[in-house]
């Protein structure tokens, strides 16, 4: 399966879901995109990563040079319907490498000038130990921004979903049969190195990002909450575990593995977390930050 087939059904598949719910997730994200959409120059180029449909970005808001970026195919399609704008597009991977990750599960899965499978747990192992080796190196962003030098950059909430889509585009691979333990107690080696390769790949997305003079407006998972624990969100502290209140134990997964967002972009100007329910039994910690360098905001101080 093509790269850009394999998005445009997990899109397909988001979109399908009842989203009467996530009206507070919705106003909240475009909201806070929209700021700083809004501060934005109109006469510079604006970036927005993972645009997607547009269900989460404001794009009335967007300056007219303003970019989208997205590797389902249809995303443009779908924004032109929703907002009316058809606005510049690029349809690419962010990460550089997940083409590379989906070539080596497949190398993985069959033995060596022959169309038999492995057996699965001996591929995962074996995927497990190539992944390693796999390095992001996102070429086509990083031309992107040198060549048009945005003002603003917006991450519109895929970050925390890299994992999801990397374990997706694996298990597409190995079809029916599963390349995770049965006993989630077992020991895990492909979810291990996944979990390594996101960190180095979201790390290397930031410095890109932050090395590239513009803005950022950065919206993504910091937690999922699994079960239907009852859950409040008390007022914001900088340690986000410190803002979950619950009467009993909680289950969280970290979508960012190995890293924290505010370690690689201190003293950010805005930062916000709320919680967006998916369903009963999932609840998403959402945090969005805004940043920009003292260079850019010194800048920025002068014309005004």
């Amino acid at each position: 399966m093509r790269l850009s087939t394999f998005f445009l059904a997990e899109q397909s598949a988001f979109l399908r879901r009842r989203n009467r719910e996530w009206r507070h997730h919705l106003q909240r994200i475009r909201t806070f995109i929209g700021e700083s959409l809004q501060r934005a120059p109109r006469d510079r180029p604006v970036l927005i990563l993972g645009a997607g449909s547009g269900l989460e970005v404001p794009w009335d808001l967007a300056p007219g040079q303003s970019t989208g970026w997205d590797i389902d195919p249809t995303s443009r399609l779908r924004t032109l319907m929703r907002w009316r704008r058809w606005p510049d597009w690029v349809f690419g991977d962010l990460t550089g490498s997940l083409e590379e990750l989906q070539s080596l599960a497949r190398r993985s899965i069959r033995q060596p000038g022959s169309d038999r499978a492995r057996n699965p747990e001996v591929a995962a192992r074996r995927l497990a130990g190539l992944i390693p080796s796999l390095h992001p190196e996102p070429r086509q962003l990083q031309q992107w921004l040198e060549l048009h030098r945005p003002a603003l950059v917006v991450s519109a909430n895929w970050m925390g979903q890299l994992g999801v889509v990397a374990q997706r585009l694996v298990e597409r691979e190995f079809g029916r049969s599963s390349p995770w333990p049965e006993d989630p107690e077992d020991p895990d080696p492909l979810s291990e190195a996944l979990d390594l390769w996101i960190g180095r790949v979201l790390q290397t997305h930031i410095q890109l990002l932050k090395a590239c003079g513009a803005e950022l407006c950065l919206v993504y998972d910091r937690a999922v909450i699994h079960g239907s624990t009852p859950l409040q969100l008390a007022p914001f502290q900088p340690e986000w575990t410190r803002q979950l209140q619950s009467p009993g134990d909680l289950s969280l997964s970290n979508p960012l593995p190995g890293m924290a967002v505010e370690t690689l972009l201190p003293e950010p100007i805005q930062w916000e977390r709320w919680l967006w329910t998916i369903s009963k039994e999932q609840r998403h910690l959402i945090e969005a930050v805004t940043w920009t360098s003292r260079f850019h905001q010194d800048a920025i101080d002068k014309m005004k």
